[in-house]
């Protein structure tokens, strides 16, 4: 077993029209143990950007506390909040001064720039971004979380169609994948306001 598969995961973000959804499971596991139920996989680093860390968890905790406190430097110093594209160039720094001995992490970064434009990206342990225009996704399900999403996805959704997508596509996902699931965490981001909604899964 890779230790990217170690705790299991489900990680997706989704492009609307001037909006963004980004969506997770909730199972924290120990190979094939279940440890809660109820695990925080999206971290919110301001009102318009999230980040989701997929991969082994320790490491993710510990990369979410170096990027809180990278941002508030930037904050302080700035007198404003960062955009997303220059937080994924910071995550993806961050990763790559530890490329000899990794982050075993894969982030997925997700936000709205200049003009509410959505950006979403996701990159590997060792920082090699890879952008996308619809829809990117990462942990132990994103092979099935790929298959959903290239079928359900359409550009220029609004916020509630949005939701409806990217929650069936990772509820359909994590059912063929046994290391995740246990229900799902969406956020919904648009200009104006940010919704928060849990998934009732299978419980199995």
């Amino acid at each position: 077993m890779s230790i990217f598969e170690y705790n299991g995961s489900a990680l997706v973000a989704m492009v609307g029209k001037n909006c963004f959804a980004i969506a997770s499971d909730r199972r924290l596991g120990v190979q094939l143990q279940t440890i809660a139920t109820d695990f925080q996989r999206i971290f919110k680093i301001h009102e318009k950007l999230f980040i989701g860390l997929s991969g082994l968890v320790t490491d993710a905790q510990t990369l979410y506390q170096r990027l809180v406190f990278r941002h508030k430097l930037y904050q302080l110093r700035e007198e404003r909040d960062m955009k997303p594209e220059t937080f994924a160039n910071l995550v993806s720094a961050i990763l790559y001064e530890k490329r000899f001995g990794p982050y075993f992490c894969q982030p997925v970064i997700a936000g709205l720039g200049d003009d509410d434009k959505p950006f979403i990206c996701t990159m590997d342990s060792i920082g090699a971004k890879e952008l996308a225009k619809d829809f990117v996704v990462a942990g132990t399900a994103s092979e099935s979380l790929y298959g959903a999403c290239e079928s359900m996805f359409k550009p220029d959704m609004e916020p509630e169609e949005l939701f409806e997508t990217i929650s069936q596509a990772l509820l359909s996902s994590v059912d063929r994948d046994c290391l995740s699931g246990w229900g799902g965490h969406v956020y919904i981001v648009t200009p104006t306001e940010l919704k928060e909604r849990i998934l009732k899964g299978r419980m199995d």
